[in-house]
């Protein structure tokens, strides 16, 4: 057959379409295997204040069928301790947990609150955000004029700040994440929880917006004790603030040993996919910048269940 006759190109058409197509399937399936013992440590969800892509009944079931090990809530103006002990009961098998995002909806840097989370039944109310979109940072950030939670003034953290954070090291089941206050901020909060004695600390999704720490501010962070998040949904939208290879930049000199993977998905803007489809695709971008599997795993699996006190 002539290398130039129609028949020829068709079948070395489907020839070529099929063995794309074989390895699509088989890259799939190694992605998809890579979701097994993976713990997306920032999940949103309904039910919300604002709409979300998915009910957390709904998330659950399905990062349970995906072969997910387990999830953090998080909900910017509600605690979701309680959510995560109920859905423990409707979806056993996952390792749900909750926590407290420490907005002026629950009355900002609120010791009580915290308190009250600590005391819920079952205890899988286990990460204590610093203020997120109600922080300092974030108002300023948005040019917004309105009330917000100061964690610091002159340069020193505000004593109510000084305060969670002694009650966070009294309890080393716990996490404080830094939330959305400004690199200053969160270098400082993050320096006083360690010489306070807190075990766990995670600076919350480090380089998207309206944190925006640099390099150099989170080396220092992790040289602290901190764990780096990485967050797959300021890859995705029209106008993403970050990408891949700033991703992996930052990854590699940072260390993997201190990062974690998480998707920060559950919003409702088209195009977004599902938290394990982003977390899939999450992993590919990675491992497609050089990132090896085994630094993948540490970051997505290990290093969070780590946090959370898992084995």
């Amino acid at each position: 057959m002539s290398p130039k006759s129609p028949c020829y190109r068709f079948l070395l058409s489907k020839c070529l379409l099929l063995i794309f197509g074989c390895g699509l399937l088989a890259l799939h399936a190694e992605a998809q295997s890579n979701l097994n013992g993976v713990i997306d440590f920032h999940a949103h969800s309904g039910p919300d204040g604002v709409p979300r892509a998915i009910d957390a009944d709904d998330l659950a079931r399905l990062a349970k069928e995906r072969g997910m090990r387990g999830l953090v809530l998080k909900n910017h103006w509600e605690p979701t301790d309680a959510l995560a002990y109920v859905l423990r009961k409707e979806v056993p098998g996952l390792e749900i947990f909750g926590g407290i995002a420490l907005n002026l909806s629950v009355g900002g840097m609120n010791l009580e609150a915290v308190k009250h989370m600590i005391l819920m039944k079952g205890g899988w109310g286990r990460v204590i955000w610093f203020p997120t979109f109600d922080s300092e940072n974030a108002v300023r950030s948005a040019k917004e004029d309105r009330p917000f939670v100061a964690v610091s003034k002159d340069g020193h953290l505000v004593p109510e700040a000084l305060q969670v954070i002694d009650l966070i090291a009294q309890h080393p089941e716990l996490v404080l994440e830094t939330g959305h206050i400004s690199p200053e901020e969160g270098l400082m909060v993050v320096r006083e929880a360690k010489q306070r004695g807190v075990k766990h600390v995670v600076v919350t999704h480090a380089m998207r917006a309206p944190v925006w720490m640099k390099i150099p501010q989170m080396v220092e962070a992790a040289h602290n004790g901190a764990y780096i998040e990485f967050v797959y949904s300021a890859l995705t939208g029209a106008k993403p603030d970050n990408t891949i290879e700033e991703y992996a930049k930052a990854i590699r000199e940072i260390g993997p040993k201190y990062c974690i993977l998480a998707t920060d998905l559950g919003g409702v803007a088209a195009g977004r996919p599902s938290h394990p489809d982003g977390m899939l695709m999450f992993m590919e971008s990675l491992r497609m910048q050089g990132i090896s599997q085994a630094d993948i795993d540490l970051m997505s699996k290990t290093n969070p269940a780590l946090m959370l006190g898992l084995p």
